[in-house]
């Protein structure tokens, strides 16, 4: 009886991870990418877990799916608290793009360069785009409540049109747990 009650206090209630619980689907919002999230531990005590984001960004018009492997690391002294990292990819489309655009002229010398006019300017081209991400986190999972908090730093590497980009993203989540 003292073995299966200490089995079920080690790995956070009963479930299949040691997180607390099985999977969580909520909302993840800030930074460049915001939306859906899904996280589900697979079947081991050993703190992995696939989350999977469907999101927009800012001013984009279109979407982006990203899945990502994690490993969960109990932080100790704090029940609950778990900090996690993992790799991945993801696949997107988007219409148009925001990019600032200006004038310039020579004055007396090619040495002297004055700013004329700038605007930011749209175009309307999609643009299918695919790149890495990164990411870094913390989580908390709610004591006696089926929700936990999510904080993280997901720095990404986008290809698109023939363009190539590094972008850091952060954003906080809540999630549904079961």
């Amino acid at each position: 009886m003292a073995h299966a009650q200490s089995k079920k206090k080690s790995d956070g209630g009963g479930s299949g991870s040691s997180s607390g619980y099985n999977t969580g689907i909520g909302l993840r919002g800030g930074g460049y990418s915001s939306g859906l999230t899904i996280k589900h531990f697979l079947g081991n005590k050993n703190g992995v877990a696939i989350e999977g984001l469907l999101t927009t960004e800012y001013k984009a018009r279109g979407a982006r799916l990203t899945i990502l492997g994690e490993k969960h690391k109990a932080v100790a002294d704090v029940k609950g608290l778990q900090f996690y990292y993992g790799a991945g990819f993801h696949a997107g489309s988007y219409q148009g793009r925001y990019y600032f655009a200006d004038s310039r002229y020579y004055y007396k010398s090619r040495k002297d360069v004055y700013f004329v006019n700038g605007a930011y300017l749209r175009d309307e081209e999609t643009y299918i785009a695919f790149g890495a991400d990164l990411i870094l986190g913390l989580e908390y999972k709610l004591p006696d409540l089926p929700f936990v908090l999510g904080l993280d730093y997901k720095p990404y590497f986008d290809v698109f049109n023939g363009y190539t980009g590094f972008y850091n993203d952060a954003a906080l989540s809540l999630r549904f747990t079961f």
